[in-house]
């Protein structure tokens, strides 16, 4: 049997290596197993399957499998976001399985358990599931499986979460929707066209292969799109004046301004383009919405985020007298805690988030559309939102990572022991540690600080660096390597 192990988000290997149909069989019945022993049998199992190479013919061997077994299976007649999947698990009271690898190459594939509450599956859970495999469990009851249109419910509950109307009268915004070959496709257009919203769009139709790119709303992979948004709201050149060029650069609303919007291949992720062509960062957009959330819309409650989340987050949710919860990196520890606290909005550095009133799991095309929403609101573009949240905050962060890459476990020890001891780095003391997920130093500027992690998907180690200067940076990083 291969070595499977869940990682902070699901099973995952390559497509025809680890990834086959002996291997999928015994972590779809070592699932059966959890839901047999934790739920019983009447327990409904939703299944669904992003636009990943064999993502539909293995996650209908799941399904068969299970109906087998004797439970009633609920199987997506399409593709389908993860988000989608995971608000039917809670809307329909039922464990869910979905086949993706969310951003990872394409020729990654993955099983992914969202139980009943539709957030991610805590480790306790997957540490059963894992110890389930190799065993059997037999029942007497005739399972049946049916096909299922996942998309309705969950439309209806985004109609109650968005303002669509005041998004149908912004006059200074105008959308590029790059559909990235990704599940979203047919989602989040969709709700923009049924409530007579105008956009533009590229890469919308599925590919396994996603353009040759990868499976992920980040500035190298939305090039395209950066392009599109460049180059439509630069002014012309009055000596290049071409009146056929010209008007394929302006549109119906007079001064609107173009931003571009993008999820990963399942859809749990975001990825936003200002007016400017720039990639906002994911912990600018959980900035401008926890403003705009408790601002327009009157949310009460605390902001969760991850201990790699940026310390714009603590000014900002301080100043709004806002308490925040902090957790280790990844999100089935952000909707852990979202299930306990509540809070307005809980996300992650990586691009995922979810609010108040809807599920502890990552909703990429959620998370674009309230953007589009805080726009409304503020009748302000997007730059200007950015802008008033650094003014607000009273400075800006800068971001990077570097990513080593480890040979066994020792060397992991060897790093992490060697940061624990560290009292100086780049000139600055170490005023607090906390060891809440690997280790993380803050500094004596009270602007910096480095985290020192396991990736826990792949074999690396993480180093995050955040700072209020590029000198900083510059400096922390020759230091750190």
């Amino acid at each position: 049997m291969t070595d499977i192990k869940f990682g902070t988000d699901g099973w995952r290997a390559v497509v025809g290596e680890d990834f086959n149909k002996e291997n999928v069989e015994l972590v779809t019945r070592a699932i059966g197993k959890y839901v047999f022993d934790n739920y019983g049998i009447y327990k409904t199992i939703i299944i669904g399957y992003d636009a990943r190479n064999m993502a539909d013919v293995f996650s209908l061997q799941c399904a068969e499998i299970l109906k087998e077994l004797g439970f009633k299976v609920l199987y997506s007649d399409k593709v389908v976001p993860t988000p989608v999947l995971a608000y039917n698990a809670k809307h329909l009271d039922a464990c869910a399985v979905m086949f993706t690898a969310s951003h990872n190459p394409p020729q990654y594939l993955g099983i992914k358990f969202i139980p009943d509450y539709a957030g991610p599956a805590t480790k306790e859970i997957t540490d059963e599931i894992v110890s389930n495999l190799g065993c059997e469990f037999s029942s007497s009851v005739r399972g049946k499986l049916m096909y299922s249109d996942f998309s309705n419910c969950y439309f209806r509950r985004i109609d109650e979460l968005i303002d669509f109307e005041k998004i149908k009268n912004m006059t200074k915004t105008h959308i590029l929707f790059d559909g990235l070959y990704s599940a979203s496709i047919g989602y989040f257009d969709k709700l923009l066209s049924s409530h007579d919203i105008k956009f533009d769009s590229i890469h919308m139709f599925h590919d396994p292969n996603f353009g040759g790119g990868m499976p992920e709303p980040k500035p190298q992979y939305m090039q395209e799109a950066i392009s599109y948004v460049k180059f439509h709201n630069s002014p012309m050149p009055l000596e290049k004046d071409n009146k056929e060029e010209y008007k394929s650069r302006i549109s119906d609303k007079n001064g609107g301004l173009y931003v571009a919007f993008a999820n990963d291949g399942d859809a749990d992720r975001y990825g936003v383009i200002n007016e400017k062509g720039e990639y906002v960062t994911p912990n600018e957009i959980m900035g401008i919405l926890l403003f705009h959330l408790k601002k327009n819309k009157g949310y009460e409650g605390c902001l969760v985020k991850t201990v790699a989340g940026s310390l714009l987050l603590d000014i900002v949710a301080q100043k709004l007298n806002i308490k925040v919860v902090e957790t280790p990196v990844g999100f089935k520890y952000v909707g852990e805690a979202m299930r306990k606290y509540n809070p307005i909005i809980g996300g992650e550095d990586s691009g995922g988030l979810s609010i108040q009133g809807h599920i502890p799991e990552k909703d990429g095309i959620l998370a674009n559309l309230l953007i589009l929403e805080a726009m409304a609101y503020e009748d302000k573009t997007l730059c200007e939102l950015q802008k008033e949240l650094h003014d607000f905050a009273g400075c800006e962060f800068i971001n990077t990572r570097i990513d080593k890459k480890l040979e066994n476990s020792d060397e992991v020890k060897i790093a992490i022991n060697k940061f624990k001891s560290t009292d100086k780095i780049a000139g600055m003391n170490v005023i607090k540690k906390d060891d809440k997920d690997g280790i993380k130093l803050y500094l004596d500027d009270n602007r910096s600080w480095i985290l020192v992690r396991l990736s826990g998907t792949e074999p690396l180690l993480r180093i995050y660096i955040e700072s209020d200067t590029c000198e900083k940076i510059d400096k922390i990083s020759t230091d750190v390597k």
